[in-house]
């Protein structure tokens, strides 16, 4: 995902891809990226080299993998590679700002959740930052976001987590959701083709309907149902089988770990210890 990333902010104009230096594990991965943008991209050796001067650094790694970033990062301070005022935004699922202020010594830490949705531009963020980072600052961290989709700044780090179980692991639930109703239209009959295409198309009809109106989903889906007509009977075995419950157990579940993840308590929701996470 890091690197589909880097389109967004090339297309929109934000960044020229010859003012954007690459850092990767894997050197085949940033020869890709590196021709996807006709070479124009710097690839580095090691991630001193990648950050030196930068006056913005994206970390976009696995959560498993931020310890050996930080090091590195360290290491870069002491070489003098670290420019003072230099904002480092994190596109990392349940680490929290203290983290990355503790294991960096960087002040200026931006912390958001971007969706897989932001390789095309069509992806939701959500965003905070430490005090550090001043007005003219926030905007060009905003303007990086919003080359993603659409971001949405918080002043409260907690609704990170939060979103994390709604837009940020929420496509995988759509796409579920998009699995088996190509799947029951193959069952019945459609070509897997003509299946995806109904699918697809009813899925994004549907959202961009409800955002057009402004309607509640309730009114909306009340509209389509007639009485012992084809939806009530299909909306019947959905509420029969705790639909609703399902979803928002998944998303309590998605939180939680999240809160895990980030070291905090993660006894919250419905019928636990509390709904409002506090660290351990």
């Amino acid at each position: 995902m890091a690197g589909a990333l880097i389109s967004p902010l090339v297309n929109s104009s934000i960044q020229p891809a010859e003012k954007i230096s690459v850092y990767d594990v894997s050197a085949s991965a940033m020869d890709h990226i590196s021709k996807e943008h006709g070479g124009r991209l710097k690839t580095s050796a090691s991630i001193p080299e990648a950050v030196d001067g930068a006056d913005l650094i994206v970390m976009a790694v696995k959560p498993q993998s931020v310890l050996t970033v930080y090091e590195e990062l360290r290491k870069a301070r002491e070489l003098s590679l670290l420019r003072d005022d230099v904002t480092l935004l994190s596109v990392i699922a349940g680490k929290p700002i203290a983290s990355f202020v503790e294991g960096t010594g960087i002040a200026k830490i931006a912390r958001s959740m971007p969706n897989t949705p932001a390789q095309i531009g069509q992806g939701v963020t959500v965003w905070c930052c430490t005090p550090d980072i001043k007005s003219e600052e926030q905007k060009k961290i905003e303007e990086v976001l919003n080359s993603f989709g659409k971001s949405i700044y918080v002043e409260d780090e907690s609704y990170i987590d939060m979103s994390t179980a709604i837009s940020g692991s929420g496509p995988a639930y759509i796409f579920l959701l998009i699995e088996s109703m190509i799947d029951a239209g193959v069952d019945m009959g459609f070509s897997r083709e003509v299946a995806t295409t109904l699918v697809h198309q009813t899925i994004l009809g549907s959202t961009m309907y409800a955002m057009e109106t402004g309607e509640h989903p309730a009114v909306l889906r009340n509209r389509v149902t007639s009485p012992a007509g084809t939806t009530a009977s299909a909306l019947y075995e959905l509420e029969n089988g705790k639909f609703r419950t399902v979803i928002k157990d998944a998303v309590w579940a998605c939180y939680r770990r999240s809160l895990e993840m980030g070291g905090s308590n993660s006894n919250v929701g419905p019928g636990r210890f509390s709904t409002h996470p506090e660290k351990k």
